[in-house]
């Protein structure tokens, strides 16, 4: 091992850990012995470049083999990987990661063209558009490219000029400790190039905000909730860069005789005590239009009637809900004189037997109560 230490022990991994538990093994090291977090601490200086050689091999998994079959020889002078650590390189990935949290800005390469904001339109619907699905028009206030520039920024005839304090790169490099870290350059703000001549309309922002009008094809079976994603109908972006994604959020008005659970359609009927009792045809309404049920002799207010295949059908048009047509029996009022003399005579000839529903409550009552 020629006195150097075991590079899993000097990380406190196993030796059969994976990449992700190694990588934040050294994360957590790092950062408790960065020297710019221990300045002038010898020992932490020595004790981040001990686990910084640690994590160069141990997270490359072709030195990792031959450390693990060669221990530190591998890396000697007969080695197949000779020559010693680079400190100044070779971790970008780890420190974007672990550094700009007291860098203040993680290491990387130029930025390309920054994206558009991704928008948000809450999209008021009736309830049949979203059972059926509907096309809609909507305006959208939102940053588009300038038409004098064209999202350039610059004057017409003129081009945008390299930055000359990052000479073109986007960032700016700067040393700290054993390690050179970039910035975002903030001349050009990650861009490359600034502008000299800016458009006169939009001031060499390269873009304006305008109202867009835009059609949306609401698809049928859509819920409150939906969302829908249209592709680059976001604000565009900067310097000519790609436009953000429009999200339309649905919202459905409420129906005056429907409501819906799912794919279902709940539909509550009103129907007479004499409907209830001596059997009827009724007219019920659906989605399509109304059709003919029967009600059966003797229905009880609350029974639930499932027509099949009237409800909603899904986005992917696989399958289709049912409505559930909920029976609710009127108590007649206003009765004539003869009329109620008519219910007394009935309630005489039937007695107690012609409520079996009420009989049983009342007789579940006198066995609890007494």
């Amino acid at each position: 091992m020629n006195g150097k230490k075991d590079y899993y022990e000097l990380l406190g991994v196993s030796r059969s850990a994976n990449e992700e538990e190694i990588k934040k093994a050294y994360r957590k090291l790092a950062l408790k012995h960065h020297p710019d977090r221990n300045p002038g601490d010898r020992q932490a200086e020595e004790k981040f470049k001990e686990i910084s050689e640690a994590y160069q091999v141990l997270a490359d998994a072709e030195k990792r083999a031959q450390y693990d079959q060669y221990g530190h020889a591998a890396f000697g002078d007969g080695g197949p990987f000779r020559g010693g650590f680079d400190f100044t390189g070779g971790f970008e990935d780890i420190f974007g990661d672990i550094f700009g949290e007291f860098f203040g800005a993680g290491t990387g390469r130029r930025r390309g063209r920054a994206r558009g904001d991704d928008l948000r339109y809450n999209l008021t619907i009736g309830f049949e558009e979203a059972a059926f699905g509907a096309d809609k028009k909507i305006k959208i206030p939102r940053q588009a490219p300038c038409e004098a520039c064209h999202g350039s920024g610059c004057k017409p005839g003129a081009a945008p000029r390299t930055c000359s304090t990052c000479h073109g790169r986007g960032q700016v490099s700067f040393q700290q400790g054993f390690f050179t870290v970039s910035r975002t350059c903030t001349q050009c703000h990650g861009q490359g190039t600034t502008i000299a001549d800016p458009c006169g309309l939009c001031g060499g922002a390269g873009r304006l905000r305008k109202l867009h009008t835009l059609s949306v094809k609401i698809p049928a079976g859509v819920d409150a909730g939906s969302r829908l994603k249209l592709r680059g109908e976001g604000e565009s972006g900067p310097a000519g860069g790609p436009a953000g994604d429009l999200y339309v959020v649905i919202e459905v008005e409420p129906h005056p005789l429907f409501v819906r659970d799912g794919l279902d359609i709940i539909c509550e009927v009103p129907i007479s005590f004499v409907q209830a009792a001596l059997s009827a045809e009724i007219d019920v309404p659906t989605l399509e239009g109304k059709v003919k049920m029967k009600i059966p002799t003797a229905t009880q207010s609350g029974k639930v009637f499932r027509l099949k295949g009237k409800g909603v059908r899904d986005v992917q048009g696989y399958h289709q809900g049912d409505q559930l047509v909920r029976i609710s029996v009127e108590t007649p009022t206003h009765l004539t004189a003869r009329q109620k003399e008519l219910l007394k005579e009935f309630a005489a000839l039937g007695g107690e037997e012609v409520h079996p529903l009420s009989k049983g409550f009342f007789d579940k009552v006198k066995q609890l109560f007494g």
